[in-house]
């Protein structure tokens, strides 16, 4: 059996070596393995070990088979490893099952060659008979029903062999809680079937809880008695302590930071994220897997351009909260930078998204946030705020510096648009101007990766949402989409594709939207505002052309079109007059 190494990424590996045991089950192992050898029964005899998944068990497994093949040879038992998930599906369990302990059994020079021909002769006849077998025709269940004789009757052969038979035989089978159910059924009648047979012993391991509901149809007994019938004793794999999953997370961590020279991870920060941050999600082996596979990918892209402390805890919230991950990665502006936004106004958008979050989570994670973003303390927790240590971050490979925060997500895939959450915070600036104008400058800084930028994104998702803005509140958003409507005309935001559309046309369809949910003359007074202040004129000359052109079309019977204008034409040509003399 190949020793699987502690750095093996995938999600299923187990340790071999109990040397390399670092949650405590390498002594149970070594006891039960000795209590197979020298207990004494009069029949098989099965033991499980409950567990949930990556609980280890798979691992405490590989140590009692150790134990089992480092005993003195006269005491040595066979092993006769199963694992019917990798057959699941395939082909009949049963026959697998008898196929490799025949197999196993063949290569014992120990073993009597009557022994090997009986389990094969058996192996051959209790395969073709289906269990139950009650349903059948009864021309077939009666040739079943011979069959069965002849089963049985090799069974007292096989038996009969078995009591001569000096060397223990111990069945190992894992991963019976990812089989499907009537495979799980076919699998506990072979030790039904095989129960009585001296000098062999099943071991097996797997989530009980899960094997549980899978047969809960099991109409005659509970689910709890089916499996007592079958397994004669149990044990309940402990949760691991968290001192143990720390030993375990560093010892794998080793691994992938070996190359990471030492002075660049400050233990003292390391200690703070750790404890304050990342224990409360490490609370399992299968939580530690996955942030180790994740590391294992991210990692190497990144090494040498990062701090090694603030990627692993970047990487911990892309594991354990990828919600706060996303919005991260969305809102550099938000979390790095300068602070252009109100102390309340950050304060309220933090407080809106950690609300989201579990409660036992909202702590922890507010901890990280303050630990990888002095920003954030500044906002939260009324610190001093030194933005010339900038260059100091920036020497360090923070992800607080504003150069080096785009580096921690080379492996994030950019959202294709805001979330629900994202567009409900900027919504809720709406009812004043200036606000909401300045929310709009930042997100026109956010480029992403296929070159647009998070403003342009914002807009035509606008435009689906006007009738969330409450009507009163329309002009402002106007005032404000025409304001800055330069910034988001920037031709870095273009697609370089003929027909896709360019930002004039993306905002003058919002503006319009937006003027459609107000009367008539509101909209023309709002139009005259806009055109005074002489803001957004590329827009505004946008505007006017479609309106003209709308109105060309229709020379005669205006009548029956002016209703679906935004403005009549007497007021069409007041703001064209208007415009001409800007």
């Amino acid at each position: 059996m190949a020793q699987t190494e502690i750095n093996d990424i995938s999600a299923d590996s187990s340790l071999v070596d109990p040397e390399k045991d670092l949650l405590g089950h390498a002594n149970f192992a070594k006891y039960l393995a000795e209590s197979i050898c020298k207990m004494t029964y009069p029949e098989g005899f099965v033991i499980a070990v409950y567990g949930s998944w990556n609980s280890g068990k798979s691992t405490l497994l590989n140590f009692v088979v150790h134990y089992l093949q480092q005993k003195p040879e006269e005491e040595k038992p066979i092993i006769v490893p199963f694992n019917p998930w990798l057959l699941s599906g395939h082909e009949n369990i049963t026959r697998r099952f008898f196929d490799q302990l025949k197999n196993v059994l063949s290569q014992e020079s120990s073993v009597p060659k009557g022994l090997r021909e009986r389990v094969a002769d058996f192996a051959a006849i209790i395969s073709d008979i289906p269990l139950p077998y009650a349903q059948t025709g009864k021309a077939l269940a009666a040739l079943l029903d011979d069959k069965d004789k002849e089963a049985a009757e090799l069974k007292e052969e096989v038996e009969d062999t078995l009591v001569q038979q000096q060397r223990r035989v111990v069945v190992t089978i894992d991963d019976i809680d990812r089989l499907a159910t009537e495979d799980i059924k076919q699998l506990f009648r072979i030790f039904k079937a095989m129960r009585n047979f001296t000098n062999l012993v099943y071991l097996l391991v797997f989530d009980k809880e899960i094997v549980m509901r899978k047969i809960a149809d099991t109409k005659e007994i509970s689910e709890e008695t089916y499996l007592e019938k079958i397994i004669q004793v149990s044990f309940e794999l402990p949760i691991p302590d968290k001192t143990s999953l720390r030993r375990l997370l560093f010892e794998k961590l080793d691994n992938i930071f070996s190359q990471t020279p030492k002075q660049q991870i400050n233990q003292t920060r390391w200690g703070d994220v750790y404890f304050q941050g990342i224990e409360h999600f490490v609370t399992n082996i299968r939580g530690i897997v996955r942030l180790v596979n994740t590391l294992t990918v991210t990692y190497p892209v990144v090494k040498d351009e990062v701090n090694p402390v603030d990627f692993i805890a970047i990487e911990s919230l892309r594991v354990f909260c990828p919600k706060i991950y996303s919005i991260i990665h969305q809102n550099p502006h938000i979390f790095v930078g300068k602070v252009n936004l109100s102390i309340d106004e950050l304060k309220n958008l933090l407080n809106t998204w950690i609300a989201q979050l579990r409660d036992e989570d909202k702590q922890p994670i507010t901890n990280l946030l303050m630990l990888l973003f002095p920003k954030l303390k500044f906002i939260l927790g009324n610190t001093y705020l030194d933005e010339k240590q900038e260059l100091e971050w920036r020497e360090q490979l923070r992800v607080c510096s504003l150069e080096i925060f785009p580096i921690y997500f080379r492996l994030s895939l950019s959202a294709g648009e805001l979330s629900n959450i994202q567009i409900k915070i900027i919504l809720g600036l709406v009812e004043n101007t200036e606000k909401f104008r300045n929310y709009l400058i930042e997100l026109a800084k956010q480029k992403l990766p296929n070159g647009t930028t998070q403003a342009r994104l914002f807009i035509e998702q606008l435009e689906n949402s006007t009738e969330e803005i409450p009507v009163n509140y329309i002009p402002s958003v106007v005032e404000a989409l025409f304001d800055v409507s330069e910034q988001l005309l920037s031709q870095d935001d273009e697609s370089h594709s003929i027909l896709a559309f360019g930002n004039e046309v993306i905002i003058s369809r919002c503006i319009s939207q937006l003027l459609r949910q107000i009367n008539e003359t509101s909209r023309f007074e709002l139009l005259k505002k806009v055109i005074t202040q002489g803001k957004g004129l590329p827009i505004i000359n946008h505007e006017i052309a479609i309106l003209k052109e709308q109105q060309s079309q229709y020379s005669t019977d205006k009548s029956n079109y002016e209703e679906k204008w935004l403005v009549n034409a007497q007021h069409l040509k007041e703001l064209e007059e208007m415009t001409t003399k800007i």
